[in-house]
């Protein structure tokens, strides 16, 4: 069982839906990322997703996107971004983080020494938004082998004939991308997302969390009120943009999850 899975059962034993939290590693720079993702936790956070940068990343927005290039300039690398976890390690070792990001770097270094290093870091899972299930042996099932979830995302465009390809080999959650665009670009709506929720927790057994499109407290609350968790991006990226002191971005980041786990 993986820390994402430890997690997973223990929210739903406490009939808790889980509040994930997505900021990109090494945003604005080593040290002020380091700090902000150690407080995520204490800040109601059950799974931090840490953003790998990259200089294409073609499924996000302008927010995102910055953010990214904020990291690059000031050096932050792939080896960079799994020393930050294993620094966050150090001292937190149950709280699951899901690196998430594109194929390049990972190619880069080799499938085989990556998933070692990330496993040695303390990652728990991956989402590699330009992997396709076609493409499950590259990356999917050897990571699984190594022990690490692959988790799989899921949008307004998987009918029912991609869905169960699109689950085959996924593991720890489903990500449930809630708009049909980039990330930051429109808000989510509890009415369109339930059903959909409904109809892949229909065909698996993990839990369906949703994310890109929501951004306060309320929406967070209303999401994951027709889902099993929440997932905030683009709304804690832009407050990082922003300057603002982390012990500000951690106050916000405490209202959506507050959000998230009042249903």
């Amino acid at each position: 069982m993986t820390r994402i899975d430890a997690k997973f059962a223990a929210l739903k034993s406490q009939g808790k839906k889980a509040f994930v939290s997505y900021i990109m590693a090494g945003d604005p720079d080593f040290d002020t990322s380091l700090e902000v993702v150690k407080g995520l936790p204490g800040a109601g956070v059950d799974v931090i997703e840490l953003g790998l940068p990259f200089t294409d990343p073609m499924a996000d927005g302008p927010t995102i996107q910055l953010a990214g290039q904020r990291a690059l300039d000031a050096g932050m690398t792939l080896e960079r971004t799994l020393e930050l976890a294993r620094r966050f390690r150090e001292t937190d070792d149950t709280t699951p983080i899901v690196l998430m990001g594109y194929y390049n770097p990972i190619y880069n270094r080799g499938v085989e020494t990556f998933l070692s290093d990330a496993k040695a870091a303390g990652i728990d899972g991956l989402i590699v938004v330009d992997l396709p299930p076609e493409e499950d042996d590259e990356l999917c099932i050897p990571a699984q082998e190594a022990g690490l979830n692959f988790i799989r995302l899921a949008t307004p465009t998987t009918d029912d004939k991609r869905l169960p390809r699109v689950l085959q080999n996924t593991s720890g959650f489903v990500y449930y991308v809630s708009i049909t665009g980039i990330t930051g670009s429109a808000e989510a709506q509890a009415t369109d997302v339930g059903p959909e929720v409904a109809r892949i927790k229909s065909a698996t057994d993990l839990p369906v969390i949703v994310g890109f499109g929501i951004n306060t407290p309320e929406k967070s609350r209303t999401i994951a009120s027709v889902a099993d968790g929440a997932v905030v991006g683009s709304a804690i990226v832009s407050q990082i943009g922003a300057g603002k002191p982390v012990d500000e971005v951690l106050d916000f980041v405490k209202t959506l999850s507050n959000g998230a786990h009042s249903v």
